[in-house]
């Protein structure tokens, strides 16, 4: 048992051989497999799945390492900037990607994109969770990675420019992580009438 925990990979395998018995043991593919509604409750689960990777690792950023910087020694600092903050930055860009396009596969499957566009009922929680979604996801990709590749010295640039990048990649995941807090609101809200 302890292999499985060796390996992050080891241990993704493992929570899908888990759901797939749990499917299973309930009935829950059976005839269903074929089924819209079936493939819906797919694409919204890993619409949910990277949607918790992508805000994860935004409130990791925010809550735990920007904050944590200054207490770390220099020496140590370039453990952060080589190592760890690229590796969180490539699973915070992708997953901000994929739920970007599970959600709008989501809203095609469920024939809403009308609706979504024009903030019409019953649509109203989940068009406003959208397009904040999607500032968020244009910021991550054209602000806050470009910036970052800068500030990481992924891309050279003077030490002026290094300074300013990060300012402004730090600035603009402070503001997603803003927009996060009613974004999530109206996501839950759609679903459970908070709207």
């Amino acid at each position: 048992m302890g292999a499985i925990f060796q390996s992050l990979g080891k241990t993704v395998t493992a929570g899908f051989v888990i759901l797939i018995v749990i499917i299973l043991a309930t009935g829950g593919a059976g005839a269903k497999a074929g089924d819209h509604a079936w493939w819906a409750f797919v694409i919204r689960w890993l619409h949910v799945m990277s949607g918790v990777m992508w805000i994860g690792l935004l409130w990791y950023f925010n809550f735990v390492q920007t904050p944590s910087m200054p207490k770390i020694p220099d020496e140590q600092k370039p453990a952060i900037g080589k190592v760890i903050a690229p590796a969180a930055l490539f699973w915070f860009r992708w997953a901000a990607l994929a739920t970007v396009v599970t959600g709008l596969i989501l809203t095609w499957m469920m024939g809403s994109i009308g609706s979504l566009m024009t903030f019409a009922r019953p649509n109203t929680a989940i068009a406003i969770g959208m397009w904040l979604g999607l500032v968020m996801a244009f910021n991550v990709w054209f602000i806050i990675w470009p910036n970052q590749k800068k500030a990481l010295g992924i891309v050279q640039v003077s030490a002026e420019e290094k300074a300013a990048a990060a300012k402004l990649a730090g600035m603009t995941s402070r503001i997603n992580t803003m927009l996060s807090i009613p974004m999530l609101f109206c996501m839950v809200a759609q679903q459970n009438g908070g709207l």
